[in-house]
């Protein structure tokens, strides 16, 4: 199964909080997406792991993305063994991306920057042909994704590239509140958490904003690479 773009989250929700506009925008172009969830967040102090399930399933819907796997690796004790790294190449090499979305490189949780190391090195690593992989009894074959790109979450980082999503803020909101568990509703009995407040849907949306000015847009989702882009077109950047 080949897809255009896979991306990995640390935590159900973490795609959809970061990169859900530029998933949808890609999918409009005619390319697919898978996501794979490295956890289950089960540490989560709101809703259980049946919920999650339940609303990463209706997120994907509302995003238009089909394919979606959880390594249930162990949220907030997940690290950067040898059989973490085998895991995630198993969906890469199914899933066969040209490019893969990755956490922020540093962040407020620590999954999230650890996360996103554990999945770099896991694409860079897929592409070693020593490294013998087998999914569902099947040998599989070695990939390099082309591309890697860090979406940014809670802290500020300064993105080498932003992605106009003005024309899909409002699914992207459904998305993210399809985990109505997690996030702002005022008749929830649920405990308070720092991203089930009013406060916080305003700071996500201000984030946005500031991205989005960044090319002279509503709204923009924020992107960090590692090494530089190519570009044939000057004008394809402007």
């Amino acid at each position: 199964m080949k897809v255009d773009i896979l991306a990995i989250g640390a935590h159900p929700d973490d795609i959809e909080l970061s990169a859900a506009g530029t998933i949808m925008h890609q999918i409009s172009l005619g390319q697919t997406v898978a996501i794979v969830d490295l956890t289950e967040g089960e540490l989560g102090s709101r809703g259980t792991i049946e919920t999650r399930y339940e609303e990463a399933a209706d997120a994907s819907k509302i995003m238009g993305v089909q394919h979606r796997v959880n390594l249930n690796l162990g949220d907030g004790f997940f690290d950067l063994s040898k059989e973490n790294k085998l895991r995630i190449i198993e969906q890469i090499r199914h899933f066969k991306p040209e490019i893969v979305l990755v956490n922020a490189i540093e962040d407020r949780h620590p999954d999230h920057g650890r996360g996103s190391q554990l999945a770099k090195e896991a694409c860079f690593l897929s592409g070693l042909l020593k490294i013998e992989t087998e999914l569902n009894g099947v040998k599989q074959e070695k990939w390099r994704p082309k591309a890697v790109y860090s979406y940014i979450q809670d802290h500020f980082i300064k993105p080498d590239f932003v992605v106009d999503i003005t024309p899909y803020l409002d699914r992207k909101l459904e998305a993210i509140m399809a985990y109505k568990t997690q996030f702002y509703n005022p008749d929830s009995k649920e405990p308070q958490t720092p991203i089930s407040s009013l406060e916080f849907m305003n700071f996500l949306k201000g984030r946005w904003a500031q991205q989005g000015r960044e090319i002279g847009v509503a709204y923009g989702e924020g992107f960090t690479v590692d090494r530089a882009i190519g570009v044939n077109d000057l004008k394809a950047i402007l």
